[in-house]
Parts: structure tokens; sequence; C-alpha cells
């Protein structure tokens, strides 16, 4: 009878937990911001998401923009960062570490309709730089260990075309990580680097930036004139980092940030533009099987 009437105590309880979970009950929601541009614009780019959300949820919106990828990777693993949009790898990182984290929801889609992009290779254009073959013995600046776009895919792709490898002295001169894509960008600009990689969606106009992608901040922040620069190199398509959201929130919670990233670009074009780093078509949904080949990859590469 006892065991009977503990089970019964128990099976309520976890009945009752499983509605509590399933409904709104969080004080605060956060958004993480990867690196990628100094904080204050990444979080004025944020900041019209930050509002809808905060009157979709009907709770206080907090953005968090920490140095580095790590920062926002760290973040959602310890339960301090709610939603993020990731690079491949970032994601990737998450992934290795904790496959309950995270869950991918959506990604952004290109003026084509594509969901890729690549990682680009540029130099100032007055360097006489115009191939990687240039860039033996030459400074190349990387943005961040996990950045996709800006270290693990070409840190594969390069070796590969100059069967060279990333280590500072052997083909290049000094391999330097920057810390970030607007500071390889300003690194590269200045002279103050030889040259490096970042990312774009590669379609639209060069001296735009393209249509998106940290060249393209750059250019909308006034921080380089794309005439200066020149494409020395470009890898193959990269998936586009996927929209997060921690697992363990309550599913009415992801269900609104779902739909809310999901209509942004239908319901205010500028906003979807700030947060997704230039012209877009929205996001569409995605899973995880689109980044498997990702975390293989930086399981090779880097080991998590």
């Amino acid at each position: 009878m006892k065991k009977t009437l503990a089970l019964a105590l128990t099976t309520s309880t976890m009945l009752t937990t499983a509605v509590l979970a399933d409904s709104n009950t969080i004080s605060e929601f956060r958004i993480g911001i990867l690196g990628g541009e100094n904080a204050q614009d990444r979080m004025n780019s944020y900041s019209c998401l930050q509002d809808y959300a905060s009157e979709e949820l009907g709770v206080e919106v907090r953005l968090f923009a920490p140095a580095d990828y790590n920062g926002v990777i760290q973040g959602l693993l310890g339960g301090t960062i709610d939603m993020a949009w990731l690079g491949a790898s970032a994601y990737a990182a998450t992934y290795l570490q904790d496959p309950e984290a995270v869950e991918p929801v959506l990604v952004k889609v290109n003026m084509d309709g594509s969901i890729g992009y690549h990682s680009i290779g540029f130099a100032r254009a007055d360097s006489g730089i115009t191939s990687l073959e240039d860039m033996q013995g030459k400074v190349f600046g990387f943005g961040d260990p996990n950045s996709t776009s800006g270290y693990l895919i070409p840190s594969i792709e390069i070796p590969q075309s100059t069967g060279a490898t990333m280590e500072s002295g052997d083909y290049f001169g000094e391999v330097k990580f920057t810390g970030g894509h607007e500071q390889t960008i300003v690194a590269v600009f200045n002279g103050d680097i030889d040259g490096g990689v970042t990312w774009a969606d590669a379609q639209g106009n060069w001296e735009d930036g393209y249509n998106s992608g940290a060249l393209r901040r750059a250019v909308d922040a006034g921080l380089v004139d794309m005439n200066e620069l020149v494409q020395i190199w470009k890898s193959n398509v990269i998936p586009e980092g996927p929209v997060v959201l921690r697992k363990a929130l309550p599913a009415d919670v992801k269900a609104k940030m779902t739909e809310l990233v999901d209509n942004l670009y239908e319901n205010d074009p500028e906003c979807s533009y700030g947060v997704f780093a230039g012209d877009n078509l929205g996001a569409q949904p995605v899973t995880h099987e689109t980044y498997i080949s990702i975390v293989e990859a930086r399981k090779a590469k880097i080991g998590g």
C-alpha cells in the first residue's frame, strides 16, 4: 500500500514537473551574440530583436556580446545564454561538448534562396598579393579558433591547395589570430597584417562587401573601402550556421522565439538585415543533420 502510494505521489510529481516545464516559467531571456565586430555594434544590430522578444515573451530580454566565440559557447552550455546565432563550427563545438545542450531551429536564407556561405581570403589591392602563393612568408590573419570561416574551414582547405601546414614559419611567415572577423578586416585594411580570411555569402558586388557577411558589416560601419581590398581565395560552400535554442527551455518559449525569428524578415526587413549581417530572405527551419559534416570535420581537426 505504501509502495503504491509512493509510486502515485512520484508519478504525480513528475507530471506536475512536466507541466511546469512546458509552461512559460522563465523570468528573463538571454540572447548571446558571437564575436565578429565590436560589442556595441553587435548590441545595436540586435536591439530590435531584443524588443520584439521582450514583447512576445513578456519578460526582460538581455543581450550578451562576449569578447570571443567561446564566451557564447560556454554560456549556452552553462545555461546562462538561451539563444544564439552560431557559426557551424561553434555549433559543432557546443554539440561535441554536450549533445543535449542546444537544438538548431533556423538558418539564414541568402538572396538566391541558398543557405551557404564562404570563407574569403583577402589582402590590400596595393600589396601585390593576388593568391595564396603570394602569401608565402607573409602574415596571415584568422579570426577565432571557434570560427568556421575564420579558422576551421581555411585550416582544412588551404593546406589542401598549398601543401603547407598552418604553423607559423612553415609556409606562411606567421599565422595570427586577430580575435574576430572585424579585427581581421581592419588589420588587413590598415596594413597591420598582409592577408586574412573572413566570411561572406559571395553574392552581389565585391565593392559592397557582397550581400551579407562580415565584409558587408565592415562597409556599413564605414571601416573599409572594398576597392582597396582584393580577394585572394574562396572556400567551398559552407552550411550557414544555425540559430539555436537551449533544449531545457520551456516548449512554449522555444516555439515563440522560433516563430519570431522565422517571421522577422517578413515583419521587419531592417531588423533582419541587422541580425543576419546584411541582405537576406529571412530564415527557414534546419536540423542537426545539416551540420554533421562540420561536426565530423571539427572533431577530426580540433577534437572538440
